[in-house]
């Protein structure tokens, strides 16, 4: 027979019963339960002072045993949630990401809030926990050049298609190039509006040649789905008509002093400064480390993706176009 909790009534009678004379499977047959339960009941919850078994406070002894009970379990629970949580932080999730992705693939609730207050208390505690989130600081807005424009045949992003900018298709990336301490080294840095696929490159220069050949090696592999591609005004992509060639495209630019026009790709950069400070030198970055970031941000969940991986979602929509 499986041992139920008695109720307050219950105690009450086992006390009258108890008073009476009855013998404990005589008062077990009297409230319906089994004798082994009135047996436990009577030795576990009888009174601190002369052993004498008063129905209200066996009650109460009760109550606090189950809320010590109910206690530790949630702790064990927290503490395996926490343990899961911190699986997803070492790859660099936000507590956002984590909460949703735990809500969603392990059927765990947790507040994304009480996630951060958990990386605080490690913190205080001197963990390292914290170093694992992504610090914004103030980033100084990109414009494009101030000199005059020296880039022949460009086409204006007012001429873009409307549909690029409903993100309902892939294949409209945007590009753009983060620079090394001492303007030495860039990295090229190309992302999909739709999926937020991101594939990244390490040019030996940021010589438009250079940039153009990059762009073309990386996106070759999709040229079949790619649409436009959007850039700034910057040096670096004068050759914007052999991309646009060679992978069977269109190419635009934003409008000088308008990186807004590009806020997606703005976005990206800001994330893979969490893996490379501003101001870092590219001078040691191998194409291993950048590849691992290009991973890394790829296999995150995306608050703006439903939850949904970018990789996910370009494959997803890869498949269905």
């Amino acid at each position: 027979m499986t041992y139920k909790h008695l109720t307050q009534e219950q105690r009450y009678h086992i006390s009258a019963y108890k008073a009476a004379g009855f013998k404990q499977k005589e008062i077990a047959h009297k409230i319906g339960v089994h004798p082994s339960t009135v047996s436990r009941e009577l030795k576990r919850n009888r009174g601190d002072f002369l052993g004498i078994y008063f129905p209200f406070e066996a009650h109460d002894k009760a109550k606090r045993r189950q809320e010590a009970k109910s206690k530790a379990a949630n702790f064990k629970r927290t503490e395996a949630t926490l343990k899961l949580a911190k699986h997803y932080l070492k790859k660099d999730f936000s507590p956002e990401q984590i909460a949703a992705t735990l809500r969603l693939k392990h059927a765990i609730s947790i507040s994304y809030i009480t996630l951060y207050r958990h990386i605080h208390y490690d913190r205080l505690k001197g963990g390292e926990l914290y170093t694992r989130l992504r610090h914004k600081g103030k980033r100084k807005s990109k414009y494009g050049s101030r000199r005059k424009n020296k880039i022949p045949n460009r086409i204006s992003i007012q001429q873009r298609p409307a549909i690029v900018e409903a993100k309902e298709r892939i294949g409209d990336f945007e590009i753009d190039t983060i620079i090394g301490k001492g303007k030495r080294g860039a990295i090229v840095t190309m992302v999909d509006r739709a999926s937020l696929y991101v594939k990244l490159s390490l040019p030996i220069s940021k010589k438009a040649h250079i940039v153009a050949h990059e762009a073309i090696r990386k996106l070759a592999p999709f040229r079949r789905y790619l649409h436009t591609i959007t850039s700034d005004n910057g040096l670096e992509f004068a050759r914007h008509e052999t991309i646009s060639k060679k992978l069977g495209c269109d190419y635009y630019f934003c409008d000088p002093y308008s990186s807004w026009q590009r806020g997606i790709n703005e976005n990206t950069n800001g994330l893979i400064r969490q893996y490379i400070p501003k101001g870092s030198s590219f001078e040691h970055l191998s194409k291993k480390e950048i590849k691992h970031i290009e991973d890394r941000l790829n296999h995150r969940p995306r608050k703006s993706l439903g939850w949904k991986t970018p990789h996910e979602v370009f494959y997803e929509m890869m498949k269905a176009s």
